[in-house]
């Protein structure tokens, strides 16, 4: 694997154009982009995923789908039909079926969120969870390998558990990824590039900073080069 496929660089910008001149500032440098849901739903921002994939760069989209299984399996469907390389759906055992159903056939991956990075411990009991994060996290883990989801997504700090108790197979996508030193923003669960890989992260998920950085190409190659080092 590439270390610069396993950068992916997450497009949370406020439409099609920004993000078209700021994937041409980053050039060959990065090759695979996450797109959520500011940018998905923004007018036009499915047809430059598609774009992005004409052009030969993988495309995460973030969708985070969760709904009841036959809206599920139907909006899943429809994107399968998409040259995306990820598709993100909640870890919720109907949501994971149905849409593991709607994807049959196709080269679409799927993976499941099991717990947001910018929750802790506290978030979860204020909304009725009675489980912590790391528990809520292997419980939801064990869910989607027994359903066959092809990955999860989680924190970096969950990730050496996560490989120990899912194996090899499962694809493992960390967000909430900080250089050392970097701003915390909204996030709670993070960890530095090199800790993540070391951790067992098959991709890592950079939106803030590489899309606030003076040199955003810069960024971008710093933190490749801390993954070729991690790597070893």
């Amino acid at each position: 694997m590439k270390t610069h496929n396993q950068l992916i660089v997450a497009l949370d910008l406020p439409d099609p154009g920004h993000a078209r001149k700021f994937v041409d500032r980053l050039g060959g440098s990065v090759d695979f982009y996450k797109i959520g849901m500011e940018l998905a739903y923004a007018g036009g921002g499915l047809a430059f995923a598609d774009e992005l994939s004409a052009s030969g760069k993988k495309v995460f989209l973030d969708l985070k789908l969760h709904d009841i299984a036959n809206t599920v399996e139907r909006a899943t469907a429809q994107l399968a039909r998409r040259g995306i390389e990820f598709l993100t759906i909640h870890a919720y055992p109907q949501t994971m079926a149905a849409a593991k159903q709607g994807v049959a056939g196709s080269a679409l991956k799927l993976l499941a969120v099991t717990a947001m990075t910018s929750y802790d411990d506290a978030d979860l009991a204020a909304a009725g969870y009675r489980l912590s994060v790391r528990d809520l996290v292997l419980h939801r883990a064990a869910q989607a390998k027994a359903i066959g989801i092809d990955g999860l997504v989680a924190s970096a700090q969950e990730m050496s558990e996560l490989r120990r108790a899912i194996g090899k197979e499962m694809i493992l996508v960390a967000p909430g990824i900080r250089p050392a030193g970097g701003d915390l923003g909204d996030q709670k669960r993070v960890a530095t590039p090199a800790a993540a890989i070391r951790a067992g992260a098959d991709y890592l998920v950079v939106g803030r900073p590489i899309l606030e950085a003076a040199d955003p190409r810069a960024a971008a190659e710093a933190i490749q080069a801390e993954i070729a080092a991690a790597r070893g």
